[in-house]
């Protein structure tokens, strides 16, 4: 039997103590433990993007990280993106390009495309060799290959991403 083991960390801005076993999966103590219901549970194998959280800000797929690996740090869920500007423009941009069919990978796209867009300079710089185009699909292909959409939406949520840098003025 597991031992049980404190775990202390920053969900959504607030901190959380909860005594969980130590290989107690993320996404698990999420959306079981604590009721965050856009982590959802697909193939707890790190493959499809349905669980996917900021951990230190950094899109993860939240049922290859246990708990032992979250003490100290910080999780952003979509919950606690709901109220940030950029969020809310990719949901805008998401209902109005009609970029969602189920919807049950969606959160796992929008924490993911938050994360994109937000740290689009930097992507650019890794993808520079190219034009525009050629560095926003290649980087656009490598950010997104942990998120999987069975609906086939693919080309909508690129339409989405690609909008909303235009409207920033991030690409021509």
């Amino acid at each position: 039997m597991s031992s049980i083991k404190k775990i202390e960390f920053v969900l959504n801005k607030t901190p959380v103590i909860i005594e969980v076993p130590p290989a107690k999966p993320l996404a698990r103590i999420l959306r079981y433990d604590l009721g965050i219901k856009s982590v959802k549970i697909g193939c707890e194998e790190g493959g499809c993007g349905a669980c996917t959280v900021l951990l230190d800000g950094k899109p993860v797929p939240s049922c290859l990280v246990i708990a032992s690996q979250i003490n100290g740090r910080e999780i952003i869920t979509l919950e606690g993106l709901v109220q940030d500007p950029l969020m809310q423009k990719i949901q805008e941009y998401f209902i109005k390009e009609n970029a969602f069919q189920c919807g049950f990978c969606t959160p796992g796209f929008l924490v993911t495309i938050w994360a994109y867009i937000k740290h689009w300079s930097s992507i650019k710089n890794i993808f520079k060799d190219g034009d525009e185009k050629e560095i926003f699909t290649k980087s656009l292909e490598y950010f997104l290959s942990g998120n999987l959409c069975r609906c086939g939406t693919y080309f909508r949520i690129a339409k989405v991403i690609q909008l909303i840098l235009r409207e920033f003025n991030l690409i021509k």
